[in-house]
This record gives structure tokens, sequence and C-alpha cells, in this order.
């Protein structure tokens, strides 16, 4: 039973409306969040009771539902403390429950909260509050302005003149006018809407590379400043080399606040002008700029996690090359290439280093290994990293090949960003304990090829070079971002139960970090699994566990057939009883399905949602959602920037992703840029729209500049992309940014570092 207090209805309407779901549906993903559900479970299994809304929509309703209940519980705190102050009239309690935004409550609850000493509570305690009061009142009384403020200039209370008074007075107007609720949120849409960012270098900074060097002198409006331009402006802030601010013409402030205070002329008029700009001045100013800077910040940090969401998603969807030996190669020139022989499960079977960069005798000693590796473990693929002589390497396998006439056996260069970290993490040394860290390096890299997936999820994703200021953004909010990215993949893949590390299955949903130690430990003590239901065994699998998990995890060859789908457990009897209306069994229906084409659905027992999955699934049983493996061929000959010519058709893998454009791997040890003009023949808002991290594109050479180590790349007026794009992903809904500008990308990416 939830222990959750339950979300006002009006506050569930707002964001029934705001995502574009039906209360109904609201409430039951909440209902189903609260009773412990995972948000893979509940948008492949819970489809009647959703109305088959999808992830993105689901984790929608979970960010907003955190939100409000954190607002909820600061609303009760708010009331409880104004009320403790005998101050909470019925009008302001009103106003209070209503807001749904924090940074209104904040505004409402500003003047009853407990301050630090001010200059307007100094001129309380001198007794000018009532001053006060006349001017910010605008009502004509028995006396005038004049008349009644010499009454106020009080030597023992440190008024020692009518102008001093006065001041004092002005001074607690000021903190009235900066606590309105109504201007607060005027100013910040102002400065949000109308607003500039301004950044200048900082005195005596030293940028002696100039990286920040075209924000010297900058402005862009604040409301449209793209993601990277705003993280790019505060790395050089925090770094000491800019400064920024948030610009907006004063006489409209002026006027805005004015309109907002003044209600008739009189002989305050002059004084709540002054009382007005010191307002601002003081204490305004740099309270609404250091919430737009917030709110802007914020907007950066969700784009660029969006970016790095999309990259990570396409990435570790990536098509695996499958359950086959592969030899993977860590390049290197002086230290030689480590070897590294995985069987089909991933197992190490065998190692070695060779030097076929230092001599003729390096090479032949070099090719007696491989072919060696190669006849003794069946190796069917060599994985090759793409770091440090990874050209030369793959250039040595190559020729080897074809000397040898070896035709059964394709050779791929990998990606091997996060490979060191992994070779250097707990993980790794858990794994392999006795081995050096390159050893392990060539282990990832060849596990990388058969099963992206199963081993980028062993490394920081922050570590795999796909993101955009990854550094700069909130932490917090970038871990649970990418973590669900993980798990969502992972869980869209499904997971072998009796292969899987325990860094691959505490990804599955329900299913913790301790219980896949603990699936992993039973697994080798009791030997593999022979059905899902074995698993309620393991110790920390209990029915809501194995609820959330069963229908993720695959058992192949296990006693039940169905074991190896995607149908539920809970669905099995539904199987049971399509193969009873067509006489056959359930294995012959896995065997044969074209015999589903008979299925009168109106005589099962389970929604129209279920059935269409399960039939789905009973089509092509434990199928990959992932796209067929292809491999990119680099232009032989071109290894180095150096190589590249103008006008040169290359093909290459998209690596990443930004709101500028995308970088492209050549095969030259340095991605080039396709800026986002370069990308199509037709306008394109996103550089998504074009291309995904992981796609096999073709390009054409614009630019190669050895010195800076930048490659200008365009895409434009060639072929479609070869091969498909890994499958389209929705993580989060996108927001919509104008074109940015080709200088500001490159800076962005190739000095801003």
């Amino acid at each position: 039973m939830s222990t959750f207090k339950p979300l006002p209805s009006r506050i569930l309407l707002h964001i029934a409306q705001e995502l574009a779901v039906s209360t109904h549906s609201l409430a039951a993903v909440i209902a189903l969040l609260d009773e412990g559900g995972t948000v893979p479970f509940i948008a492949r299994y819970r489809k009647e009771a959703t109305g088959n809304l999808d992830e993105v929509q689901i984790r929608a309703i979970e960010e907003k539902l955190s939100y409000f209940r954190e607002l909820e519980s600061r609303r009760e705190t708010v009331l409880a403390s104004i009320a403790e102050q005998g101050k909470l009239t019925e009008e302001l309690k009103e106003k209070i429950e209503a807001v749904l935004n924090r940074s209104e409550l904040e505004d409402l609850y500003l003047p009853y909260k407990p301050k630090r000493r001010t200059k307007a509570t100094i001129a309380r305690e001198k007794g000018l509050e009532p001053l006060a009061k006349y001017l910010w009142n605008q009502e004509t009384g028995p006396q005038t302005l004049s008349e009644m403020t010499p009454a106020f200039v009080n030597e023992e209370l440190g008024v020692a003149s009518v102008e001093e008074a006065l001041e004092g007075a002005r001074h607690i107007v000021a903190e009235w006018i900066s606590e309105s609720a109504d201007l607060r949120k005027a100013l910040r849409r102002v400065m949000l809407e109308e607003g500039i960012v301004v950044s200048r270098k900082a005195l005596d900074a030293k940028d002696e590379q100039e990286k920040f060097k075209m924000y010297y002198e900058y402005q862009e409006p604040a409301k449209t400043i793209p993601s990277h331009r705003m993280l790019a402006i505060r790395r050089g802030e925090s770094e000491g080399v800019l400064y920024f601010l948030i610009e907006v013409e004063a006489a409209r402030v002026m006027a805005l606040t004015r309109a907002h205070v003044m209600r008739q002329p009189g002989d305050w008029t002059a004084q709540l002008d002054l009382a007005i700009e010191d307002a601002w001045q003081r204490l305004l100013n740099s309270s609404i700029q250091a919430e737009i800077r917030f709110e802007l910040k914020q907007r950066s940090d969700a784009e660029a996690i969006q970016v790095f969401r999309d990259n990570l998603y396409h990435l570790l969807l990536a098509p695996p090359a499958g359950p086959i030996s592969v030899l993977g190669i860590d390049p290197g020139l002086r230290t030689g290439c480590k070897m590294a022989v995985v069987d089909e499960t991933g197992k190490l079977l065998a190692h070695d280093v060779i030097y076929p960069h230092t001599s003729k005798h390096g090479i032949a000693e070099a090719q007696q290994k491989v072919e060696a590796l190669i006849r003794q473990h069946q190796v069917r693929a060599i994985a090759i990293g793409n770091g440090t002589a990874s050209r030369e390497t793959d250039a040595f396998v190559r020729e080897f090949m074809r000397e040898k006439k070896i035709q059964e056996i394709f050779s791929v260069t990998v990606s091997e960003a996060g490979a060191s970290v992994y070779s250097a993490s707990d993980v790794a040394r858990q794994e392999f304990p006795d081995l050096d860290l390159t050893v392990r390096g060539a282990i990832s890299i060849a596990r990388r090829l058969q099963d992206p997936l199963s081993e980028l999820v062993k490394v920081d994703p922050k570590s795999i070079g796909v993101g955009q200021y990854q550094h700069d953004v909130d932490q917090r909010q970038l871990h649970e971002s990418l973590e669900n990215v993980i798990e969502s993949c992972v869980n869209r893949v499904g997971v072998d139960l009796n292969t899987s590390s325990w860094t691959l299955l505490r990804y599955v949903a329900g299913v913790t970090e301790r219980t896949a130690v603990n699936i992993v430990n039973y697994r080798n003590e009791n030997g593999r699994f022979r059905s899902r239901t074995q698993l309620l065994e393991v110790s920390g699998v209990g029915p809501k566990t194995f609820e959330q998990a069963a229908g993720f995890l695959r058992i192949r060859d296990g006693e039940n057939p169905l074991d190896m789908t995607a149908v539920h457990p809970e669905s099995y009897g539904v199987v049971e009883q399509i193969a009873q209306s067509l006489s056959v069994t359930v294995p012959e229906i896995i065997r044969t399905p074209q015999l589903l084409e008979r299925v009168d659905r109106s005589q099962l027992s389970a929604g129209a949602f279920t059935v269409n999955d399960i039939l789905d699934e009973l089509r092509k049983p434990g199928r990959d959602p992932r796209d067929r493996f292809a491999a990119p061929s680099f232009l032989e000959g071109v290894k180095e920037i150096t190589d590249l010519k103008e006008g040169m058709v290359l093909e290459g893998v998209v690596t990443n992703v930004t709101k500028f454009g995308a970088f492209v791997d050549v095969g030259v040890h340095q991605d080039g840029l396709v800026h986002i003009s370069e990308l199509s023949n037709r306008f394109i808002k996103e550089p998504s729209e074009a291309v995904k991290a992981g796609q096999i594109v073709r390009v054409k050479v614009l630019s190669a500049d050895a010195k800076t180590k930048r490659i200008a790349l365009s895409m434009r007026a060639l072929m479609e992309p070869i091969g498909r794009a890994p499958s389209k992903a929705k993580p989060v809904p996108k927001p919509t940014l104008s074109m940015d500008q080709k200088l500001a990308a490159l800076s962005s990416k190739w000095k801003v570092r």
C-alpha cells in the first residue's frame, strides 16, 4: 500500500493537461509507480491500465510527480511557518495553495521568511515604519509628508535629520517592493523574454589558448541562447576568464515597477521614485539575475543532458556482431599491440602481445602469433581499437589476411572510448584480477564488437565521450538521466539470464545491484537456469522483483520455450489459450508462427494491447530489436589528417551528435565536424533529424587543418547514409532551438573543452 500523500485533484488535472494524457491514465501510472512498479515494466506490461502510454510519457509523469510532491511538502512548510507567525490570512492561504511553481511559492513566502539584519530592519528599529506606510499607502491624511516627517527625527534612535528619516522609510518601502510576488514574477518574465546575456573578458584574465576568445565581447538574447553557448560562457566564468550579466533595459524595468507601485500622484511620488530605483539596483536586480541565471543553467543543462541521452541511447543500441569468437586488439606503437581472444560468450581464451610496427622481424612474428590464435580458437572476427596506431594496425591485419588468403574473417575498427576507464575499474579487477590493464582493454574491445550494450554498461557513461559539456551540467540530474537511458536500453533488448554479468543484470527492471550479484552467485553454484520461475530461489528475489524482472530475462533452450521470449509469465495462460484454440502445442506455435494468423482475438482473456504484444512476440520469438551489424570501411591510405584532401569522399561513423552538428570518425584519429548546415539538403532544426550516434555515413572533406586538428565535413549532395541508423529513440521530448551560427559551433567544440 502506498505511503505517499495523494496530490490535490487540481494538480493532477494540471499534470494531465501539461503532458496531454488522460486523468485515468495518469492516476493509473501514479498508482503503479507508488506500488513499486518500474518504468520499463509499466510501459511494456501494463498497457491496459495506462492506456498504452510509452516510456517517454511515463518518465515524464514520474518527473512531474516528484516535482509536485516536493512542492506540496514545501507548501505545507510555508503555510505552517506563516501560521505560526499569526499572519496567515484566508486570502494569502488561497494564493499559496493555488501556485504551481516553486519560484512563485517562494515569492509569496518572502515577506514572512526569517531575515538577516537589513537596512529595512534597522529602519524599523528606528521607528520609521509608520512613515514608510504613509509613502506606501499613497493616501492623503491630516498631515502632509513635510509636516509629519520631523516627528520621526530622534537622535537617540539614530535618526539625526528629516532626510535620514525619509531615507530609512525608503529602505522599508524598497524591501516591500522587492518582496512583491506579482512584481517579481513580471520582472522575471521581462528579464527572460527581453534580457540580453552579455559576456566580457575579466580584467587580468589569462586565456593562453584563447579558448573563450569569441566570448570576450559577446551578447545574445537570453530567450534564445543555445545550450552549448550558455554552458561555454558559464565555464569561462568558472575558470575566471569571463564574467557575464543579463542586461535588461532600465527604463523598461522602472516603468514596470512604477506601474506596480504608483497608484496616484502626491507628495510621496518623489520618495517612491527613489525607493523604486533603490529596490531595483540594491535588491531586485541581483536577486532576479540570480534566478534567471539559474533558470538558464537549468535549461542549458536539460538540453545538454538530452543530447547526451540521445547519443548514449543510440550507442547502446548499436548493432551487435553477435555470439562469435573475436580477437580484440588494443593498438600501440612502441609498447606493442595487446591481443585477447574471447569465445562466443565473451569468456577470455588467450592473450598475447605483438610488435608489428617496429621491424620486419616484428611483423613476421606478429603474423605467426595472430595466425596461431585464429586457428586455435576459430576466430570469426578481429576488433581493433580506434586509438593510437589503429589505422597502422588495421593495415597490418588486412595485409596479413590477404597474404594468408583468409576470407571467412572480417576486421572492424571499434570505438575504445571508456575502455581505459573500464580496465582500471573495480568491475574489471573483479573479472580479471591477475591481468594487466592493457589486456583488460583488449578484452573489452573484443566484447564491444560482440555486444556493445553488455560491455558499455560497465563503463561510466560520462567516459564514453558522447556528451556535450558533461562536466558542467548538474551531475545528479545527469547521472539519473543516463541511468534511465541504460535501463531503457537493457530492458528493450532483454538479458540472457545464463550468460549476462551482474553489471548488465543490475539494469533489469526491479533488480538491484545486490540482487544481480546474488543471481550470478546462484548460477555459479547451481548451474544454468532452466526456467524463469527458478529465479524465485535466488536470495533477494521476491514476488515483486520477479513480477518486474521476469519478462525482460531470457532463457534459451530452457524447460519452457516462452522463457526465451518477451511474453511475461503472467500471460503464459493466454498463450496456452491460443495453442488450444489452434489445436497445437506452444512449441509448435514457436516453430510455426504462421499459425497465429488464425487466432480469434475475441476469445482470449487479455486486453487488446497485451494480446497484440503477445502475438507480435510469438511471430518473432526472442528477436533482438537492434539493427543488423554493418562494419564501416575506412579508405585505405588515409590514416592521418595530412592524408585528407579537399573534395575527398569517405565513409565514417558518427561518434557524437550535438546541437550544432555531428562528429564523424573517418579513421584519422581526429573526428571531423559536419555542421548542421552541411548535414542535409533540406532544412533541419536538429542534427538528430539527419543522423544518429553509431550510424555509418558517407562524407565529403571540406577542409582539414593538421595544425589545429580541425576537419570540416559535409553530407550534402551525397548518397543517403549507409545502412540504417539505430532504432529511433524517444528518451525525452526535445526543445526546439534556432539554427546555430557555424562560428559558434566550431568554437564550442574545438576551442572550448
